[in-house]
């Protein structure tokens, strides 16, 4: 690429706040990042993932630290915030992806929706928006102090495509949705144009939520329900977690400078399909 080029998809020596940072997915996007001179802070409620994710990232050469953190607890997020720019200085970039569902708020032939229990939905519900919600206005406050940077939400296809079984889930995502759009304008009518607000809405990748709805775990067959997914989608597979880092280091990058408050699929056509 010529040099102009190389400047435009340049994220070297930029600080990323990763939330959710030891899970398959944003663990995976921490380490792309990291091959892109990203210094990433991981944070999460499980330490020993973060710390595995991080440890990984060093042995590599890259610079990399990881902070434990409660989404849902403000001051926890406020402390970690504190811990990362004790640690680097600076944050550039936030990206969004704490989350995740669990059995107990999902249908099946044993719990029909008017049997889903109450905790159980909110939990989800407020681990995937507020989750979010908490940290933009925590780290949003810095970049909006500073006056650039961007945030990226990991929302989801339930979000465009609503999925059976998972209501809290799929509402849940939704919210995230349209709350990365009020964000982009709400940053940009009144703090800085410089700072971009977008989100990715990832396909069906396996992960250690939904597997138990994908695959059987005697097996590890697909379900009928993982077959559907595969049958309605284009490129028949299932996404792999470093499908997703070509995607987020755009989004990072001056060459989606004008890229905000958008939803970008990452699903291998699946939105894109109407099964006919």
């Amino acid at each position: 690429m010529s040099e102009h080029e190389d400047a435009l998809f340049d994220i070297s020596g930029k600080v990323a706040v990763i939330t959710g940072g030891g899970g398959i997915l944003c663990g995976t996007i921490a380490k792309g990042l990291s091959r892109h001179g990203v210094k990433v802070a991981l944070l999460d409620i499980e330490d020993d993932a973060a710390k595995k994710v991080a440890d990984a990232i060093t042995s590599s050469g890259g610079e990399a630290a990881a902070v434990r953190v409660d989404v849902l607890d403000k001051k926890s997020v406020q402390a970690a915030r504190d811990a990362v720019l004790k640690r680097f200085g600076k944050i550039d970039f936030l990206i969004n992806g704490a989350g995740g569902n669990k059995p107990e708020a999902s249908t099946s032939p044993e719990r029909d929706f008017f049997d889903l229990p109450v905790e159980a939905t909110r939990w989800v519900f407020e681990l995937n928006f507020m989750g979010t919600f908490i940290p933009c206005q925590v780290f949003g406050k810095n970049l909006a102090e500073q006056g650039e940077g961007a945030i990226l939400n990991v929302g989801s296809m339930n979000a465009i495509r609503p999925l059976t079984k998972v209501p809290a889930y799929s509402a849940a995502k939704a919210a995230v949705t349209n709350f990365t759009q009020w964000l982009a304008v709400h940053f940009s009518l009144n703090y800085s144009k410089k700072i971009r607000v977008n989100a990715i809405a990832p396909g069906f990748f396996l992960t250690h939520q939904n597997r138990y709805l994908l695959t059987d775990e005697k097996t590890g067959e697909l379900t009928p329900r993982g077959k559907a997914i595969i049958a309605h989608t284009p490129m028949h597979r299932f996404g792999n977690p470093d499908d997703l880092i070509g995607t987020v280091a755009w989004l990072l990058s001056p060459a989606a400078a004008f890229v905000h408050g958008a939803v970008i699929p990452v699903d291998g056509g699946y939105s894109a399909y109407s099964g006919i």
